[in-house]
């Protein structure tokens, strides 16, 4: 499915709702009226009958006990029976923030208890789903097509405005005041001691190397243009071609020899540069002053502003094309996770216990304000709409108390009778 539905409860369906509750509830309270009254009139036709009839008079008198206590117990829960202030009674109304407190603490120490969150999670085995699930390139192509779409409106949402508030206010800012020659030099030095330069250096020669070879031409012009004017233009030709062959096999020599003097001329200079930017007080006020002149221009924040958006527009469109060979890697991946997450049982564990130290580490940490929102929302609750709501939700339920209360206490009035009748 290319779209997850979720149902929203609207006004209308909440009242239509609350409406059945309410024709449930009548229903079931007229039953357990209806009880009453069948015990009532039972007890009255046979009161002081013997034999049979007495069995069945003390059953329905015990059933009116029963009945009434418990319509007693049921109705204490929400309101004043029959409006008399009976102590204990209308015990949500008046107790509500209590119970509210002790709903929090029971969530708090029954849901949300670190034993509890991470017996839940072993048992869930929430790695392994997710990795026969990933295993389905359908799946992994559905996560990287909404992934792409979520990303996409995000990289579009981001104002050019925000991005320029954001390196003038806050990067160059920043740039400017942190000391970058010690971190530059620090870098570089590490950089010329791993000889991870190396390949640049290799590619600046065969590049030069190469434009050498091909524009003989230029380079004679250019020596040609520096010859002195009195000079004959057959020996100004001479000697540029020189010129230019002398420097096409000086880049060749550095290019072949890994050892050249050229080369180690490179290194020294690069590894005197690391130096001299940590521990050159000269160097690095001017290094650090050449900095605040270039974050100083303009020009750095219209052209940060330019990279940006070429960014954006591209990612955008590359996350627009469904074809786009980034999203079939990223969905290639994905799958190839899920299917190492199936064969790998270490990662499974390893990943299994990320999550959870993760949950116990927010049910320690933010358990306690979750269950807060119970604590805060009954207290904000009127004393006798949150009886009638409750009382709407539950109540149904609660009158099968009543039922119960009714043939319970008939049958346990007619064993009383036939005990007393034994003995």
């Amino acid at each position: 499915m290319d779209h997850i539905v979720t149902a929203a409860t609207t006004p209308d369906s909440g009242r239509l709702a609350d409406e059945a509750r309410r024709r449930g509830l009548r229903r079931m309270r007229g039953l357990a009226l209806g009880l009453l009254v069948l015990a009532a009139l039972i007890y009255a036709v046979t009161r002081d009958r013997d034999g049979v009839l007495g069995f069945v008079n003390a059953a329905a008198e015990a059933a009116m006990v029963g009945a009434i206590a418990d319509w007693f117990a049921v109705t204490a829960l929400f309101r004043h029976p029959l409006g008399l202030p009976v102590p204990h009674t209308a015990i949500i109304p008046t107790r509500k923030d209590a119970l509210g407190r002790s709903l929090q603490s029971f969530v708090t120490e029954n849901f949300l208890a670190e034993p509890v969150v991470r017996a839940r999670l072993a048992d869930a085995q929430v790695s392994l789903r997710a990795g026969l699930w990933l295993a389905d390139p359908a799946h992994s192509e559905l996560v990287v097509r909404h992934a792409s779409r979520v990303t996409r409106r995000a990289l579009l949402a981001v104002r050019d405005a925000d991005v320029e508030a954001l390196v003038r206010d806050g990067l160059l800012p920043r740039l400017a005041q942190e000391p970058l020659s010690p971190v530059t030099g620090r870098l570089l030095e590490q950089v010329v001691r791993d000889g991870a330069h190396h390949n640049l250096v290799d590619l600046i020669i065969t590049e030069a190397h190469a434009w050498l070879v091909e524009n003989g031409e230029t380079v004679t012009e250019v020596v040609g243009a520096r010859a002195p004017w009195w000079t004959p233009v057959w020996l100004d030709e001479r000697v540029s071609a020189r010129v230019h062959l002398e420097a096409v096999a000086w880049m060749a020599e550095i290019k072949a020899d890994r050892e050249h003097r050229a080369r180690k001329a490179i290194d020294h200079l690069l590894a005197q540069l690391a130096h001299d930017l940590q521990h050159d007080p000269e160097l690095i006020e001017r290094a650090e002053s050449f900095k605040r002149r270039m974050l100083a221009q303009p020009q750095v924040v219209t052209t940060s502003v330019a990279l940006w958006n070429a960014l954006r527009r591209a990612l955008a469109e590359t996350l627009d094309d469904p074809d786009s060979p980034v999203r079939a890697r990223a969905a290639d991946e994905l799958t190839a996770f899920g299917h190492r997450l199936v064969s790998d049982e270490s990662l499974r564990a390893r990943l299994d216990a990320y999550a959870a130290d993760a949950a116990a580490y927010l049910v320690q940490t933010y358990g306690a304000e979750l269950t807060r929102v119970i604590t805060d929302t009954v207290e904000r609750w009127d004393g006798r709409e949150a009886a009638r709501r409750i009382e709407l939700h539950v109540g149904r339920d609660l009158q099968f108390i009543r039922i119960n209360g009714t043939l319970v206490g008939g049958l346990v009035g007619l064993l009383i009778h036939t005990v007393a009748v034994l003995t």
